[in-house]
């Protein structure tokens, strides 16, 4: 490797391969894959490398590793591999085809006899780890040698931390093409919400005439995905166009300019209908959701619309947790008005004092990055609802006079956010602003979007401290079904025994307190729990419940839940709070 004293070095265009899925084919046929793979560098591999005056350094099982004096010579000869590779494969099934994954470096080599190491190598094997089967990725440096001599289809990917690799490198995928290298079809950018594709559902079942179900379930999906407003949803008619085909998922990502794609099969036996679904981010290939329904097909479009339901009320919470957990990742200093709006949602659900308090200065930093934020402006018209209620303002005025003017800057910013509307008209409601146009508001948002859990949450929210407590039962009901593993559960059943008190059903009442507090021990669970069970002579549960809710919340007192001119308090079915709390022992 050295010459006296130096090391013999040389700058050079490296290649890394290897076969996709090779132990896997090897595994299933080995004679025959063996075979395949050294009849396929007999004809076409190793005679396109002398071609462009490349020079095998090594083979190692289903690798390769190669060198080239230029990177357009490089380049040019893995695009004929790779369209060589896939015309000659396009007969065999997809999981019988060999397809090579490929990786180019330009940097220093060392010399080493005939081997070639050092850090260029390694980048370059690194690379090829990153390609898809039948796929190319290339470093910047290779890149920028070739930008403008050849016609590439090139999508960049951005830094990746490669393993072992001390800085980040910045990578393009080379996408191949059966005619020339590539036309020039950049991927499109993700837009600047959650954005996701739906695709057709294959058809299992062996019968042609179930694709009419299978599509019209689709269809539902995607209906029901772009009520919410939050969302960006590929129109039927795109995401239609990979009906029939083995599609890869990063490569729809890549067309359609989408994060998450959901993809599914429906299938049929007798009677019975099986459907299943997962949802992929589509950026890594990541699984983030997978589930199955099973129902009956004697009413088919009821079954339809069922599974379309619980389909997308399963997906959006988790489109919006990955969606968290993104921005949760990202640098204090790269964060616009969306990402600490996504920062903002967790701390809610904490619905302790800090996590709220935290939550609104997130979300006033958000408001002043955008003044027109309606989502964020309704969220924050809500949290200091939640500050108020819980005996955690110090100026009880001012946070009811915000949360109001909040609520009416997200109508003014957006009257067709569904989201938006909720939350507005929760805040009217709850502080008796306006309760007849918050009620409205959160009838019109259902209306909107009837497969949100947190509208019909904050609509049963609303409606028991405006009295209609019936109803406002059916709507918590609903939220629990659309979602039973929703972060905010513990809210759905704190409210949900907070309307059974104002019915006087005290023991149903503290039974869904316990229930509440067993998923999350807040305040307000805590006072429910107390005054029912004061009002129905259980006074040592009851003092539990007061000290339990003093810890949490050491400055509330009676005189100052009055003073925040809720509209429970303007409902004559719950005068009786009151009564409870001053049996239960809260402080005047």
């Amino acid at each position: 490797m050295v010459e006296g004293d130096r090391t013999r070095r040389r700058l050079a265009a490296i290649v890394a391969a290897d076969v996709a899925g090779y132990s896997r084919l090897v595994g299933a046929d080995e004679e025959g894959t063996l075979a395949r793979l050294k009849a396929l560098r007999r004809e076409l591999v190793d005679t396109r490398i002398a071609e462009h005056s490349g020079r095998i350094v090594k083979t190692t099982g289903d690798g390769l590793l190669l060198e080239f004096g230029s990177a357009v010579d490089a380049i040019r000869c893995v695009v004929d591999i790779q369209r060589a590779m896939a015309t000659h494969e396009s007969g065999l099934a997809e999981n019988k085809r060999l397809q090579f994954r490929i990786g180019v470096n330009v940097g220093d080599i060392v010399i080493d006899g005939e081997d070639i190491l050092g850090d260029g190598v390694n980048v370059a094997a690194r690379l090829e780890q990153l390609a898809e089967p039948g796929g190319i990725c290339v470093s910047a440096r290779a890149y920028e040698d070739v930008r403008g001599r050849l016609d590439l289809d090139v999508q960049d990917i951005g830094e990746q931390h490669l393993k072992n690799i001390e800085r980040p490198i910045r990578v393009y995928r080379v996408a191949v093409h059966a005619e020339g290298a590539a036309l020039v079809q950049p991927a499109l950018a993700l837009p600047d919400k959650p954005s996701i594709a739906v695709l057709p559902f294959q058809n299992m079942s062996g019968d042609a005439e179930q694709d009419y179900f299978c599509d019209g379930l689709v269809e539902d999906v995607i209906t029901a995905l772009s009520r919410f407003h939050w969302l960006f949803v590929i129109a039927r008619n795109s995401s239609f166009t990979y009906k029939g085909k083995s599609v890869d998922v990063k490569r729809v990502s890549r067309e359609l300019g989408v994060r998450y794609v959901l993809e599914g099969s429906v299938r049929k036996s007798g009677q019975k209908v099986r459907i299943t679904g997962q949802l992929i981010d589509g950026t890594t290939g990541a699984h983030l959701w997978a589930d199955r329904f099973d129902g009956d097909l004697a009413d088919v479009f009821d079954l339809q619309d069922k599974v379309a339901v619980s389909v997308v009320s399963t997906i959006e919470p988790k489109v919006q947790a990955a969606e968290i957990e993104r921005a949760r990742r990202k640098p204090a200093d790269d964060l616009d008005a969306y990402d600490l709006y996504l920062r903002a949602l967790p701390l809610w659900h904490t619905l302790t004092k800090d996590g709220i308090s935290a939550a609104i200065d997130l979300l006033t930093r958000a408001i002043a990055t955008n003044p027109k934020y309606a989502i964020a402006l309704g969220r924050a018209a809500q949290l200091y609802c939640h500050r108020v209620g819980n005996g955690w303002s110090e100026d009880l005025d001012a946070d009811r006079d915000e949360a109001v003017r909040l609520a009416r800057s997200a109508l003014e910013a957006d009257r067709n956010d569904a989201d938006a509307i909720c939350l507005a008209g929760f805040a009217f409601a709850y502080f008796a602003a306006d309760a007849e146009l918050g009620i409205n508001l959160l009838d019109r948002s259902l209306a909107m979007n009837a497969n949100c859990a947190h509208t019909w949450m904050f609509s049963g929210h609303a409606r028991v401290y405006i009295g209609d407590c019936e109803t406002a039962i059916d709507h918590l009901s609903r939220a629990q079904r659309l979602s039973p593993m929703d972060p905010m559960s513990f809210q759905i059943l704190m409210m949900t025994a907070f309307a059974h008190f104002c019915e006087g059903r005290l023991d149903q009442a503290i039974a869904f307190a316990r229930r509440s507090l067993q998923e999350n021990p807040v305040v307000s669970a805590y006072r429910v729990l107390a005054v029912s069970c004061a009002l129905s002579g259980r006074m040592e549960e009851a003092k539990v419940a007061v000290d339990q809710a003093l810890k949490l919340s050491p400055g509330y007192t009676i005189g100052n839940h009055l003073r925040g001119k809720y509209a429970v308090f303007q409902s004559p079915k719950i005068g009786r709070y009151v009564e409870g709390q001053r049996k239960a022992g809260f402080p005047e």
